[in-house]
C-alpha cells in the first residue's frame, strides 16, 4: 500500500506566482509518486483538459525567483526545461488523468490544502479589518485552529506556549498557541 500523503506535505509545496497559488510540476510528480516527465506527458497527451489558467510555464525571471526563495527547488537552476506550474483547477484536472490509489489520496490532500489556505487568508483579512476586540480574539482562535490543522497531528501539545510562523509566499503568519496536555 502506498504512503499516505499528509496535508502539511502538500502545504509545503504551494507557492504564489502570478497572484495565485500553484504547485510546480516536479512537486506534483513527487506528491503523486511519479516522474516529472510522466506528469508533463499526461498534460501533453490531454491538451483539451488544460486550457489557459490551468497550467503555465515559468519564464526565466520567475524560475530565478522560485530557485532563490524555495530551497527544495534549487535543482531547477540547472534544468534545460522551463518548469510548469499547476493552478488549483489544473491539479483537479490532472487528478482525472492520473488514476491510482495514491493519486486519489494526493488529490484529496491537495483539495484540503487549498481550502485551508483560502480559509486562513480570509480569517487573517477579517482580523485586520475589525476593531472589535472580542471578534479579533475569536478570529485569532479560529486561525490557530486552522494552523493546527495545517501542521497536523505531529504538533506536540504541552503546557507551554508554542509559536510558529508559516510562510505561504503570499503572506507570513505568526501565531502563538497555548494548550495544556490532555
Amino acid at each position: 500500500m502506498s504512503e499516505v500523503v499528509k496535508f502539511n506535505q502538500v502545504e509545503s509545496k504551494v507557492i504564489a506566482l502570478r497572484n495565485q497559488n500553484v504547485i510546480l510540476d516536479s512537486d506534483v510528480a513527487e506528491l503523486y509518486g511519479v516522474e516529472t516527465r510522466d506528469v508533463n506527458k499526461a498534460v501533453k497527451n490531454n491538451p483539451d483538459k488544460f486550457p489557459e489558467g490551468y497550467i503555465f510555464e515559468l519564464d526565466n525571471a520567475e524560475t530565478e525567483v522560485v530557485v532563490e526563495n524555495f530551497h527544495h527547488l534549487k535543482n531547477l537552476k540547472f534544468s534545460p526545461v522551463q518548469p510548469k506550474v499547476f493552478t488549483e483547477k489544473g491539479l483537479y484536472m490532472l487528478a482525472t488523468i492520473l488514476k491510482s490509489p495514491k493519486a486519489t489520496q494526493t488529490t484529496l490532500a491537495i483539495v484540503e490544502t487549498f481550502t485551508k489556505i483560502r480559509e486562513l487568508a480570509r480569517t487573517v483579512t477579517e482580523i485586520s479589518e475589525t476593531d472589535e476586540e472580542a471578534k479579533q480574539k475569536t478570529l485569532m482562535q479560529k486561525s490557530g485552529e486552522i494552523i493546527a490543522d495545517i501542521l497536523g497531528d505531529d504538533l506536540q501539545v504541552t503546557d507551554t506556549e508554542t509559536s510558529f510562523e508559516i510562510n505561504f509566499a503570499l503572506m507570513k503568519f505568526k501565531h502563538t498557541v497555548r494548550q495544556k496536555k490532555k
